[in-house]
Parts: C-alpha cells; sequence; structure tokens
C-alpha cells in the first residue's frame, strides 16, 4: 500500500493498528503520519515506530490517499472539520469512533467525501479482533480493498451494507470482550464462594476463559457443540448448566444486556 496515510490519534486502538499495519507490512513506515498533538505520546510514538508525528492538521503538507480517525467519539467534533480540505474522490476516510454515523462525519467533511464508518474490538490490540465496516456511496472499490487490508491488519472483518445494523454490532462486539471479563470475574468470584483461594480461583478462571476461546477459535466447531462435548449427562457441567440455561438463565439476561447497549448505541449516535 505504497499511498500516503494519516492516522489521527496514537491513542489505544490507533496505536494497535499502526503496529498491525507495520508488523504486517500492509503499510511502510514512511508513509504514514501520526497526528498527535500530546508531545510526550508523540514522542512515544516516534522512537516506537520510526514514523512521521504531526501535532495537527496544519503540518500536514500533501494530500493522503486515507485519513483515519482514532480519537475518542467525545472530541470528534473538534478533530474532524480540520480533515474536510482532503475531501475529493482520491482520499478515504476511515474513522473507529462509536456512535458516530456516516451522516456526523458528511455533516463535517463535506458531501464529496468518501467515508468508512468501522467498529473494532479490543482484542485488536492483540491482534485477535473483529471490525464490522460500512461505506458510503462515494467509497470506491480499491478505497474499500484498502481499508479491508488496514482493518484485517488487527483482526476479521465483515462488512455490511445497512448501517442501522451498527448499533447491533456495537452492543454485541464491541461491547461483548467486556461482558467476557466480566464472566471472569464472577467465575472467579464463584470460585471463591465455593472455597477456593483468591489467586487460584481467579486464575483458575481467567485461563479457563481464555482457553475456551482459544479452543473455540481453532476448533472451527459451532459453540453449541463445544459446550455439548464437555457436558457428561447427569454430570457436574449438566448440574450448572441445567441453571445458566433456564427460562430466567444466562440467554435473557444477555439478550436484555445486548438490547440495552443498543439503544444506547443509537442515543449516543442521535
Amino acid at each position: 500500500m505504497a499511498q500516503a496515510l494519516v492516522l489521527v490519534g496514537g491513542g489505544k486502538m490507533g496505536g494497535a493498528l499502526l503496529a498491525g499495519w507495520l508488523a504486517r507490512g500492509v503499510v511502510a513506515a514512511g508513509q504514514i503520519t501520526v497526528v498527535e498533538p500530546d508531545a510526550k505520546a508523540a514522542k512515544a510514538i516516534r522512537r516506537r515506530h520510526r514514523v512521521a508525528v504531526a501535532a495537527g492538521p496544519d503540518a500536514l503538507r500533501r494530500r493522503p490517499a486515507t485519513v483515519v480517525f482514532a480519537v475518542k467519539p467525545q472530541v470528534m467534533d473538534a478533530v474532524a472539520p480540520a480533515y474536510g480540505r482532503f475531501a475529493s474522490p482520491a482520499t478515504v476516510f476511515l474513522s473507529i469512533a462509536a456512535g458516530k454515523t456516516i451522516g456526523y462525519f458528511q455533516a463535517r467533511l463535506g458531501p464529496k467525501a468518501a467515508i468508512v464508518r468501522a467498529m473494532p474490538n479490543t482484542p485488536a490490540a492483540v491482534g485477535r479482533g473483529i471490525t464490522v465496516a460500512v461505506a458510503n456511496r462515494r467509497v470506491g472499490k480499491a478505497q474499500r480493498q484498502r481499508c479491508d487490508r488496514l482493518l484485517a491488519a488487527v483482526g476479521e472483518v465483515a462488512w455490511i451494507t445497512d448501517e442501522a445494523l451498527m448499533d447491533a454490532v456495537t452492543a454485541v462486539s464491541g461491547s461483548g470482550p467486556a461482558y467476557v471479563f466480566l464472566l471472569a470475574e464472577c467465575l472467579a468470584e464463584a470460585g471463591r464462594e465455593a472455597g477456593l483461594p483468591g489467586g487460584l480461583s481467579a486464575r483458575l478462571a481467567a485461563v479457563t476463559v481464555a482457553g475456551a476461546g482459544e479452543l473455540l477459535h481453532r476448533s472451527g466447531d459451532a459453540p453449541a457443540t463445544l459446550r455439548k462435548n464437555v457436558t457428561s449427562p447427569g454430570g457436574t457441567t449438566a448440574a450448572a448448566l441445567a441453571r445458566l440455561m433456564a427460562a430466567n438463565g444466562l440467554q435473557r439476561l444477555l439478550t436484555r444486556a445486548i438490547a440495552a447497549a443498543a439503544r444506547r448505541s443509537k442515543e449516543l449516535a442521535g
């Protein structure tokens, strides 16, 4: 990918993307400029990744082929409009800001802007994320492919055509890692309640959750198949699942939780 790329924001998610691009050779370091106003963070990015770092958009002297917005949604109002001067068929804008719609960016970048809205999740930091993306009609085939390669550097990528689905995507995969971490917390606490020492229970819970996730990833089997494989009739697992799979059990609770997250996503986007 020889065209110039501007990464706006070098925080956790932006940093994960940058590390993925460089490690996998998706973009050469010499083609990347990171816009990071914090001097300390800018120095760390320059030292670690050997890329150009600018304090703000005014320092950008040439039109980039790609602008990636990786700043927090709450500061986007102050950030995005300055990049409207790059809006043209030659530049695609890729946003990973939660809740910021294509319409939001069109209002700030102009009607000619080619925009991809994406929702990654935090496992991107270890190259195991999943990102869902949607493009406006000004995004060309080559630009979509470019964005796909950029996002695939930190995990899997899925594309949708209906932007309204992004609220449910946010609720399931965007927020989903927090649910898994909560599962590990609850499993550890349940172990302590059953008499295990705190440290051992926390270790058992964390490694079990991580290992089960890796098994799901590698096996290719459906979650239901893997669940049945570990469940002997009348055994200990079956006794626990009878509670978790009851009518008012985990599925009902999680369905309500996802609905609440999706509603909140709509509110934030509105």
